[in-house]
């Protein structure tokens, strides 16, 4: 049965009868057996409810998914978990499927070379492969000292129990400290027979890491004292098997590549059966990569990384082909190029960025100034001072008012700006540090994206070696962006308002670099944003939307670069919108009656306050239908993404030291408090 119907015949048969339009003897013929049975099937589906004129929502979704994937990048098969199940944290649920599957993708006589990660050991432990006869089981990469809990040596061996195989391991380390190393591992005759060994596999199981702050590859230890730097620096996207691959899935040169003891992309690619399990909007990505790569021929992922996957290589109807199969002809919505050009006051678009940058020093030239003559590096006029701890934000242009409206006395002492939805370069950022140093440090603040990552630390480095000691926080408030167990790897979006006025004030007050991370630190923690939009945002380049959301749908947890949000589902009622947001708030923010927080009703750009005070009015029925008081409140553009029809809710969970530091004075261009 292929992966994706699961374990259930009836869904199989339902697909192909109903979806397929095949006819119960050719369904006969695909599913090996009688039309009597397939005949048994579709009239017990619809009697169980399995079926009713279209197959349950999220079944459907996952299906519909997982035949994308498998025809756009021509996969030997593809399963999709269901993405609407928030229950359980995702790495459980894949793994549960992925254990589900093995059963009917390993077969007596398998060797079966497996990597390591935190997904590979889920699935290795919800796997249980009876009846299977001389399988073996090789580590696909040598071992480490590291402590964690899915090393090769316990992935490998985890997978050896459940399909009662022969295990064998690399008796070398993965990482050796110099090629002459490596060479002389590789030529010990005991090695060279456990690298003949995984020369056999016929088959494959590995992870796929990104290479976010939070990763596998970041917290596992397991690369602790390899220059990332160098990866990044060169492009690199993700890591497979140990193996660092750009978008386009080539191999990245890199210090690693004479001390690493493994299989090697080459040997991995010429393996029969290919299984990546992986999940998580964070790995979009590095999945996509490797699939680009052609080291994957069985995907194992979860509905909402499926659909990211699929719209970052192009495929932008998926969503729309599943709806319309709910909805009678007549009401299916118009085809996207019936859509016009989205008219603009522009001169040149590719200067842009530029000429909006003067128009704000010109306009705000009471709050804030150009270091060095650079638009890019903006100082606050009445911000730095001697013995303060400095504050610099930044990001790319798209969202203003953000970042830089929020450069002033009491808030940001500077702000890097990058162009339109990019990070701004290192050099930049760093001019901006040495102008907002006072001699006590500086703490830069800025959202979880790859590229923000990479610049900003590169210029913390040369901030340090010049002497200005630099602390950071990233804003990781957008709970639909990972799951609760992975919070390091969500993205900071409209929440960054909260976290720059926390930092902001706390550098005011004159605390100390350490009690200024940590006190903006517990105000990203307490801060949990989920944005809805409606309608695709526009670049100037191009002035039309840069995605597709069919005319009567909506899309939730979609970021403020277009990033694919969790589900798409028919539009509703703004109560309802607003009771899907706060009841995900409130599954994990821990205020409970008598509680007090503060709330931010942002526009994406293109939403009127009238709407956003229909949704303010809802957010605050449930909260006080909880006993949670409202200190403070702003509704409108606070972090937009360019012309996009949305919103998002923010609720900053306060204490007394956030609640203080809340209202502590600052005055600039957007934020003014007395």
């Amino acid at each position: 049965m292929p992966l994706r119907y699961g374990d259930d015949p009836y869904v199989w048969a339902c697909w192909l009868y109903y979806e397929d339009g095949l006819t119960q003897g050719e369904i006969a013929d695909v599913m090996g057996i009688s039309r009597a049975t397939v005949n048994s099937y579709l009239a017990d589906a619809r009697d169980r409810g399995i079926v009713n004129i279209a197959i349950e929502p999220a079944r459907l979704a996952s299906l519909t998914v997982a035949q994308a994937l498998k025809r756009h990048f021509g996969l030997a098969d593809c399963l999709v978990v269901p993405s609407e199940d928030t229950a359980r944290p995702l790495i459980d649920r894949i793994g549960a499927a992925g254990g589900q599957a093995l059963h009917r993708l390993f077969k007596s006589g398998d060797t079966i070379a497996v990597s390591w990660g935190r997904t590979v050991l889920a699935i290795s432990e919800h796997a249980e492969v009876a009846g299977l006869q001389d399988v073996t089981v090789v580590q696909a990469t040598g071992g480490t000292r590291a402590s964690f809990a899915y090393t090769p040596e316990l992935c490998a061996a985890a997978l050896a129990n459940a399909v009662n195989g022969k295990l064998i391991n690399i008796s070398a380390p993965a990482i050796v400290s110099a090629p002459a190393v490596r060479d002389a591992f590789l030529h010990e005759p005991l090695i060279e027979s456990q690298f003949e060994a995984l020369a056999r596999a016929n088959k494959a199981l590995f992870g796929i890491s990104s290479l976010r702050p939070n990763s596998t590859i970041h917290t596992s230890g397991f690369f602790e004292s390899v220059p990332l730097q160098d990866y990044l620096a060169k492009g690199a996207v993700g890591v497979v098997a140990g193996r660092f691959i750009d978008v386009h899935g080539r191999a990245v040169a890199g210090p690693l590549d004479d001390r690493t003891i493994g299989i090697s992309l080459d040997m991995l690619k010429n393996i029969d059966l290919r299984i990546a399990a992986a999940g998580g909007f964070d790995k979009v990505p590095a999945i996509l990569a490797a699939l680009r790569g052609g080291y994957v021929n069985v995907l194992i992922t979860d509905a909402a990384t499926g659909r990211g996957i699929l719209n970052a290589d192009g495929v932008t109807d998926i969503d729309q082909r599943s709806s319309q199969r709910l909805r009678p002809e007549s009401q299916a919505p118009l085809p996207s190029a019936t859509r016009m050009r989205v008219k603009k006051f522009l001169n040149d678009p590719d200067k842009i960025v530029e000429e909006m940058l003067d128009g704000v020093v010109r306009a705000h030239r009471k709050y804030l100034s150009p270091i060095d003559k650079s638009n890019r590096a903006l100082i606050a006029r009445d911000g730095p001072r001697s013995g303060k701890v400095g504050l610099v934000i930044g990001g790319g242009s798209g969202h203003e008012p953000g970042f830089l409206g929020y450069v002033g006395k009491g808030l940001a002492d500077a702000v890097a700006v990058g162009n339109i939805f990019s990070s701004p370069p290192p050099i930049p950022i760093l001019h901006c540090a040495k102008a907002a140093s006072g001699g006590e440090g500086v703490l830069f603040v800025y959202g979880n994206y790859a590229g923000d990552v990479m610049n900003f630390e590169m210029a913390a480095e040369m901030a340090e070696t010049a002497g200005i000691p630099i602390r950071t926080v990233l804003t990781t408030d957008d709970i639909t962006s990972s799951p609760i167990e992975d919070r390091d790897g969500r993205r900071g979006v409209a929440g960054n308002f909260f976290t720059f006025k926390i930092a902001g004030a706390a550098c005011d007050r004159g605390l100390s670099l350490g009690l200024c991370e940590a006190v903006t630190r517990k105000a990203n923690m307490r801060t949990f944003t989920v944005g809805v939009a409606l309608e695709a945002c526009s670049m100037p380049q191009t002035q039309r939307p840069n995605f597709e959301i069919g005319a009567k749908d909506i899309e939730f947890g979609m970021g403020i670069h277009g990033e694919p949000g969790v589900i798409r589902e028919k539009m509703i009622s703004a109560d309802e919108i607003v009771d899907k947001v706060m009841d995900r708030i409130f599954a994990e923010m821990k205020a409970v009656e008598g509680s007090r927080v503060a709330v931010l009703v942002n526009s994406f750009g293109a939403t009127p306050m009238m709407e956003l005070y229909v949704l303010f009015r809802r957010v605050e029925q449930r909260l006080s239908a909880k006993g949670i008081a409202i200190e403070a409140n702003w509704i409108g553009h606070y972090c937009t993404s360019l012309d996009m029809v949305g919103a998002s809710i923010s609720i900053m969970e306060l204490d007394e030291e956030l609640t203080g530091l809340l209202h502590h004075p600052c005055d600039t261009a957007v934020l003014k408090i007395t």
